[in-house]
């Protein structure tokens, strides 16, 4: 596991893959099937992993925190970037961080907590996670209202922030005054688009962010690679049609749900064998299942032949 220094370059050097986590029936957490899918995404090309809402890390219970951790940071290569999360709730983020001084772990993104919470008590929450933890987090910004782009420019400039996580869905990616005004504040270096390949042209083309997250890339790592590359050769044309190839199966996640369906999407194109999801979210219909084994299918089949030509 990749344990050296957060850079600009090394946010720009993989999508970060954003993965299920399996379990068994028994619902613990499964050393083997999570290792082979961080070994299918070491293979296609990724080398940097985020472990967050795909893989529920909102419900783990702290009693396996620990040896959730062992499991992911000890399946990885010397060179993958392997990236927990912790939160929620802010009792459970401070607890996690004693868990987590244990570990090598270079940074932890706070899991977005809505509802309950204000910009001011998130940038407060934020910088004793920090201070606990003895390392710099990642913010993610999920939603509109979540965190005035002040206090996330203070804890940019205090040291305290990674990178940030941008995932706030627009009609129109291109057009994003909260956005602009966070580049224009904190600069785009440490700033990466959080909602997959869809948005992912608006956001590194013309706003300059370094990289994106995806969780398709579970499904076909080395095509959503290439569309990363694509994009950072300027080369749009290309990263559009990549970007229409995983389009069939973000559709279904948007449309049934993002967790859901990328669980079972990677079990189904028999990837890993993800296992029973954990309460409380509820699997797929079987109707649905069949759907987005239909779309991960040709997801795997496009993968193939672009590793063949």
């Amino acid at each position: 596991m990749y344990t050296g220094d957060i850079t600009p370059e090394l946010l720009a050097s993989s999508v970060i893959s954003v993965p299920p986590l399996a379990r068994d029936e028994s619902l613990e957490v499964s050393r083997s099937e999570n290792a082979k899918l961080i070994s299918y995404l070491e293979a296609g090309g990724v080398t940097t992993v985020l472990y967050g809402g795909n893989a529920l890390l909102y419900h783990v219970a702290l009693s396996e925190y620990a040896g959730l951790l062992e499991v992911i940071a000890e399946e990885a290569a010397d060179e993958t970037w392997i990236i927990p999360s912790v939160g929620p709730g802010y009792g459970t983020m401070m607890d996690q961080a004693a868990v987590l001084r244990e570990f090598d772990f270079p940074t932890t993104m706070i899991l977005p907590q809505q509802g309950v919470a204000t910009s001011v008590g998130i940038a407060k929450g934020v910088r004793h996670f920090v201070e606990a933890v003895g390392k710099p987090a990642v913010l993610y910004i999920k939603q509109e209202g979540f965190m005035e782009v002040a206090d996330a420019a203070k804890l940019m400039a205090d040291g305290l922030i990674s990178w940030i996580k941008y995932a706030i869905v627009r009609e129109d990616p291109s057009q994003d005054p909260y956005l602009s005004e966070l580049i224009q504040q904190i600069g785009s270096d440490r700033i990466i688009s959080g909602i997959g390949e869809q948005p992912a042209i608006a956001h590194l083309d013309g706003f300059g962010v370094q990289g994106f997250t995806s969780g398709c890339v579970c499904v076909a790592p080395a095509l959503s690679m290439q569309m990363l590359q694509a994009l950072k050769a300027g080369d749009v044309t290309r990263a559009e049609e990549l970007r229409k190839i995983f389009r069939p199966l973000e559709d279904l996640r948007n449309g049934i749900n993002p967790v859901r369906v990328l669980h079972s999407a990677v079990r189904s194109a028999g990837i890993a064998d993800t296992g029973p999801i954990l309460p409380l979210v509820s699997e797929v219909s079987q109707s649905e299942a069949d759907e987005i084994g239909h779309a991960a299918e040709a997801l795997i089949a496009a993968e193939q032949s672009a590793l063949s030509t």
